[in-house]
């Protein structure tokens, strides 16, 4: 593996995002001096957070799969996720519903989820997600090690045992077709490979190997953090305080100063200079190339991933029908896939997730109200409307929203919102993400793997990236990962364990403890 050559020993992590804060932590345990440097007036990146009238919003990501990634990073410090999160596996995962009124709760346990599929759909199926669930297992063991969590350098070292074991289990056939031979009823199909929108690939097109994400979701567990997602990275930022990192809010680059292929300065909008003899960026890909002044050469032109239009409601009601997550599928599936990505019209019938977090945190909203965070995938502004565009589509978009929210059982929710923010692809780009989508990169096979953006820069000796637009990619658990192995670039460790043996989760559903004195959110 390639790692930065010469001195490492101060480190500037650029981006307080899920990406950094575990790069910090790795390099942290590492021996490493590191400054992290924020644009905002706290940590969370993506994940981030805003106040409402009393509601603490989620800007993005709500859901927590593999939470032993997080533990590794805060393991390379001597600290633990379970002493700074408390943590609560979600019973059911989601509750799909679907459009002939049908529904299914998603359980992560094998045997509760086999009898909900009996349930669903007859002992047939029942036998079929058995089955599917042992696959997903195979899937997710030949996958892990070696073409998620590992530093590529080369194309060739695909050629490995693994690449053979992959093949095997149908890993380069379409997810589609490979979901399709273990369960026959069209509306569970969708349960276990809706999951490829995240990597930004309709089913159809996806490879099979993309399941390892359905893996994630409905195999290893859904968890919430108490406080919200941002819960997370908020305990990421104080456990790397506390083992010495210097942490910079409101602090932006404005350039990076260069000298015999290696960055030896990173400046600051206010006019400070931090030398260092390593940087690490985990901003968007276009903001690195940016300060950088180079765009590597690839033959093609990156292709991004669908956006989404977020309505983050507080009411003054709830709908029992409604677990913490809820899948609310429309009739329409490949129409929708050909909208999203191809054609770039809005959903004519929408799939949507609504999340609930004050389901298990009623902090999160003033007293007898309720949060409701409900996510429309759509296209991006590259396939789609402009972003210009949604200065007058988003409010139009809004009001068919709630009206399609108010046909899928949610009577009477126009009239019980007291609080909203709706964030749209305009917003997405005026926080410069590519093609106005916080998903980045999508993951077709040239965008893949050692085919994806690397993590090192050509001409630059000093210089890793981390983040969802590069290596291994999008999504919380794979972000985590990009930490990780960035900071493996510097130290030369090897990218795929932790730098200190990792205390293991406790085994119960939740993990209660509670966040150390004088750990104020500093957003």
């Amino acid at each position: 593996m390639k790692r930065v050559p010469g001195p490492t020993d101060h480190v500037v992590v650029v981006g307080a995002g899920l990406s950094g804060l575990a790069c910090a932590l790795h390099l942290l345990g590492a021996g490493r001096r590191v400054t992290l440097v924020e644009r905002d007036a706290g940590p969370g990146g993506r994940a981030g957070r805003v106040r409402r009238a009393g509601y603490e919003l989620d800007t993005g990501p709500t859901v927590l799969t593999m939470p032993h990634l997080a533990d590794e990073a805060f393991a390379a410090v001597g600290d633990s996720l379970h002493r700074r999160v408390e943590l609560t596996a979600l019973h059911p995962a989601y509750r799909a519903c679907f459009a002939d009124g049908s529904s299914l709760d998603v359980h992560t346990d094998g045997e509760a989820m086999e009898a909900e599929v009996r349930r669903f759909a007859g002992p047939a199926e029942a036998a079929g997600y058995r089955d599917l669930r042992q696959w997903l297992e195979r899937l997710y063991r030949a996958q892990m090690r070696r073409f998620i969590d590992t530093n590529f350098d080369s194309p060739f070292q695909l050629l490995h045992p693994d690449l053979a074991r992959l093949a095997a289990l149908g890993g380069f056939g379409r997810l589609d077709d490979r979901i399709g031979r273990f369960l026959s009823d069209e509306r569970l199909r969708r349960v276990f490979s809706f999951q490829a929108l995240y990597a930004g690939v309709a089913p159809a097109r996806a490879l099979a190997a993309y399941a390892v994400i359905a893996y994630m979701d409905t195999v290893a567990g859904v968890w919430f953090p108490k406080g919200g997602m941002h819960a997370l990275p908020r305990a990421m930022a104080d456990a790397a305080r506390d083992a010495g990192a210097d942490l910079r809010w409101t602090a932006e680059v404005s350039t990076l100063e260069r000298s015999a292929g290696r960055v030896r300065a990173v400046h600051l909008t206010s006019g400070e200079r931090i030398p260092c003899d390593a940087v690490v960026l985990t901003c968007e890909l276009p903001a690195a190339y940016g300060l950088l002044g180079r765009v590597p050469r690839r033959p093609a032109r990156l292709r991004h991933s669908p956006s989404a239009v977020i309505l983050h409601a507080g009411t003054d009601r709830t709908w029992p029908h409604l677990a913490h997550h809820t899948i609310s599928f429309g009739a329409a599936w490949e129409r929708t896939f050909d909208e999203l990505t191809r054609t770039g019209e809005l959903m004519s019938d929408p799939s949507l997730l609504i999340t609930r977090p004050t389901t298990h945190d009623p902090d999160l909203a003033p007293p007898g109200r309720h949060l409701h965070y409900v996510l429309a995938p759509c296209p991006n502004t590259t396939v789609g409307p402009t972003a210009a565009t949604w200065r007058d589509l988003g409010p139009r978009y809004r009001d068919r929203l709630v009206d399609e929210l108010e046909r899928r059982g949610l009577d009477g929710f126009a009239d019980s919102v007291q609080e909203e923010l709706l964030v749209t692809p305009l917003d997405w780009a005026r926080q410069g993400h590519a093609a106005g989508s916080p998903f980045s990169v999508s993951h077709t096979f040239a965008q893949t793997g050692p085919f994806r953006p690397r993590n090192l820069v050509r001409g630059f000796d000093n210089v890793v990236l981390a983040g969802c637009g590069t290596t291994p990619g999008v999504g919380v658990p794979t972000v985590l990962i990009s930490g990780k192995l960035a900071a493996a670039r510097v130290t030369g460790g090897t990218g795929n364990r932790p730098v200190r043996a990792r205390r293991p989760l406790p085994a119960s559903d939740t993990i209660p403890v509670p966040a150390p004195a004088g750990a104020d959110d500093p957003s």
